[in-house]
């Protein structure tokens, strides 16, 4: 492999030589963002009935699918249109390129820290949807834990299975998408 070669890779994966540094903020973000999406929910769910809780849960369990799309398509994704895009001033070009040069960190933001800490916190939101059942039935079943559980995890895990399709077979889009969101908001240039 030339020396080219393994800068590209290197920028391609968005270490840079500097794994560390990546590790302790991703680290850093995860407890932030973790700390703010569990207050949030906390937030929602206090003295919420069943409707605001299963609300939050599926904004949770939605937020999850989106970002774990957006991590499948960074990793998947052609630089070569977006080049195209930002050589003719489109908008999102050079943010799409920022998104695929960065894929790694993308990657890894989208689907480990905001996905898991979506499943996390999808899961504490189950056990007060859980709880709130059991109290209006009088009883401490197994079976409606059990019944949430499998309910939520097919969800979760139906709903990112659709979503990788989609970002996989239309990673182009899933990218440019992101990338003129990014831009409209004046993110990430």
């Amino acid at each position: 492999m030339s020396d080219r070669d393994k800068e590209k890779t290197k920028k391609k994966s968005g270490t840079g030589g500097r794994g560390s540094h990546w590790v302790l903020h991703v680290f850093l973000m995860s407890v932030v963002l973790s700390a703010v999406l569990s207050f949030l929910s906390s937030t929602a769910l206090t003295g919420a009935g069943y409707v605001v809780a299963v609300l939050v849960l599926v904004a949770f369990i939605f937020l999850g699918i989106v970002f774990d799309m957006i991590g499948v398509a960074v990793t998947a994704a052609d630089p070569r249109p977006f080049h195209s895009m930002a050589a003719h001033k489109e908008k999102g070009g050079r943010e799409a390129i920022r998104l695929l040069n960065n894929a790694s960190r993308v990657s890894s933001f989208c689907n480990d820290v905001v996905g898991d800490i979506c499943g996390i916190v999808s899961g504490t939101t189950a056990a007060v949807i859980v709880t709130q059942l059991q109290h209006s039935f009088s009883t401490t079943s197994v079976l409606i834990s059990i019944g949430v559980t499998a309910l939520i995890s097919g969800l979760t895990i139906g709903g990112k299975a659709l979503g990788k399709n989609v970002a996989i077979s239309d990673c182009t889009n899933v990218v440019h998408r992101v990338a003129i969101l990014l831009n409209v908001l004046h993110l990430y240039r």
